[in-house]
């Protein structure tokens, strides 16, 4: 089915063609319609980079230890409820991970909340970029565990703890290492999705009400969606890392 272009991904194609066809060409692939290779994924996951590039600007801009800001008390929550749960997920040292954590929950969070801005749809309804979220994180807790551990040890994490059993597990453990690229996906994808559906669907149906009660579904799944993913995240980190196994 031919993804309906919004404007956004219009103005690209209209006159970033050339631009974009150059970029697909330079990494090996080829656009489904050369003359016009921008998608409306590509176009929001830009829009929402250049919008948080702009908040982190303003949140530094206005830093302030004796009058912090609103934005400022934002972060510093979420920081700290980042720490809370990495501390009781087991995550040892868990403030070198807080970066990569904080910024995976607000960039999901964005591309997910700008389905509800009419003209806009949710970034994460096309099925590349949550797989790509999943590529990112998945290499990066792989690297993290490895960097920890050192290459030995975290591969004989797979093996598990009963050595006469590691001919048997290794595969096991692998096997489920990357089913995990599918099940973060999946799970993204499949529910923002489902939930743009449904809410195009009422309101096509009614004007006020039911409009107005699915987009408030369409925003607590949308916050629901960035917290389980990024939680997730630190399950596999706080796994990979572990010490004790």
């Amino acid at each position: 089915m031919e993804e309906h272009e919004i404007w956004l991904t219009g103005l690209f194609n209209d006159h970033l063609a050339g631009l974009g066809t150059s970029i697909l060409n330079a990494v090996g692939l080829t656009a489904e319609h050369p003359m016009r290779p921008w998608t409306n994924g590509v176009t929001m996951e830009i829009l929402v980079v250049v919008l948080l590039m702009l908040l982190a600007i303003m949140a530094r801009a206005s830093l302030s230890v004796d009058k912090p800001g609103g934005l400022q008390h934002f972060f510093e929550v979420m920081v700290a409820q980042m720490h809370e749960m990495a501390g009781d997920i087991g995550i040892h040292h868990a403030s070198k991970y807080i970066p990569w954590f904080g910024t995976l929950f607000l960039f999901i969070l964005a591309m997910n909340l700008s389905g509800v801005v009419p003209g806009f749809e949710s970034a994460t309804m096309t099925p590349s970029v949550p797989l790509g979220l999943a590529i990112c994180t998945f290499l990066y807790y792989n690297t993290m565990g490895v960097k920890e551990l050192g290459p030995l040890k975290y591969i004989a994490h797979f093996a598990g703890p009963i050595w006469w059993l590691a001919p048997l597990m290794f595969p096991i453990e692998i096997i489920s290492n990357v089913a995990r690229l599918l099940s973060l996906t999946v799970r993204l994808w499949g529910n923002m999705f489902a939930g743009e559906v449904i809410t195009n669907v009422f309101t096509g149906l009614t004007y006020i009400v039911g409009p107005a009660m699915f987009m408030g579904l369409h925003v607590f799944v949308s916050f629901l969606q960035a917290a389980l993913f990024t939680l997730l995240t630190m399950v596999y980190i706080g796994m990979a890392t572990a010490h004790e196994h």
